[in-house]
C-alpha cells in the first residue's frame, strides 16, 4: 500500500515537471500570439508524459509502439499549425516546438530529468537569446521573394521590371514563370542595396500590367 502511494506521488511529480516545462515553452509562444500557445504546450507536454508513464505500466503493449504513436500524433498537430501565406510558409518554428515539447514530456515520463532540463534550457535559449542573432543575420543577407501576377503574357512588365531593378542596382533573379487563368505569374527573388523595398513595391503598385503581387 505504501509502495503504491509512493509510486502515485512519483508519477504526480513527473507530470508536474512536464507541466512546468510545457508552461515555460508555451509562454514564449503565447507572448508572440502564435497558434499553439500557453495551454496547448502544457497539454502536449503533460499528455506525452502521461502516455509514456502508461506505456511503462502496460503489460500487453510494447512501450516502443506507444512512443511511436505519440510521435505520429504530434506530427498531425504540428502539421496543423503550418500554413502558407502568399509565397511564405509560416508556423515551422511552432511545429518544431510542438515536436520537441512532446519529446521533453516523454523524457520526463522515462525519469530522464537531466536531459529534459538541459534540452528545455536549450529551447529557451534558442527562443529568447538567439532571436536577435537571427534578425541580425537576416538583415545582412535579406532578400525577398515576389509573386507577381501580370495581365496576359506579361512580357512588357517583365522587361520594364528588369530594367527598373538594374537601374536600382538590385540583385534579382526570375525564379519561375507560371500560367494562371491565362495570365503569367512571375516569381522573383530580389535583394536591394539598402534593403528598402518601398521603391519596388511602388513600381509594382503603379504598373498597369500588374494584377496582384505579394512578398
Amino acid at each position: 500500500m505504501l509502495l503504491d502511494i509512493f509510486v502515485y506521488f512519483e508519477e504526480a511529480a513527473q507530470v508536474s515537471v512536464a507541466f512546468i516545462i510545457g508552461a515555460v515553452i508555451g509562454l514564449e509562444r503565447e507572448f508572440r500570439s502564435k497558434p499553439a500557445g500557453f495551454r496547448t504546450m502544457i497539454l502536449i507536454c503533460v499528455g506525452s508524459c502521461l502516455y509514456t508513464i502508461l506505456s511503462k505500466e502496460s503489460n500487453g503493449v510494447s512501450p516502443d509502439r506507444i512512443a511511436s504513436n505519440i510521435v505520429t500524433g504530434i506530427g498531425f498537430i504540428g502539421a496543423g499549425v503550418i500554413f502558407k501565406e502568399g509565397i511564405s510558409v509560416n508556423g515551422l518554428i511552432t511545429a518544431a516546438l510542438i515536436w520537441i515539447t512532446a519529446a521533453l514530456g516523454m523524457a520526463v515520463g522515462y525519469h530522464n530529468y537531466p536531459i529534459a532540463i538541459v534540452v528545455a534550457s536549450m529551447v529557451v535559449v534558442a527562443l529568447f537569446v538567439l532571436e536577435p542573432v537571427q534578425r541580425f543575420i537576416n538583415n545582412l543577407h535579406k532578400v525577398k521573394d515576389y509573386r507577381i501576377k501580370a495581365n496576359g503574357d506579361g512580357e512588357v512588365l517583365r522587361n520594364q521590371l528588369d530594367n527598373f531593378l538594374t537601374m536600382a542596382e538590385a540583385n534579382f533573379r526570375c525564379m519561375k514563370v507560371l500560367k494562371e487563368d491565362n495570365n503569367a505569374v512571375y516569381i522573383y527573388r530580389i535583394g536591394t542595396p539598402n534593403r528598402n523595398y518601398d521603391a519596388v513595391n511602388n513600381f509594382l503598385l503603379m504598373h498597369k500590367d500588374v494584377q496582384t503581387f505579394d512578398s
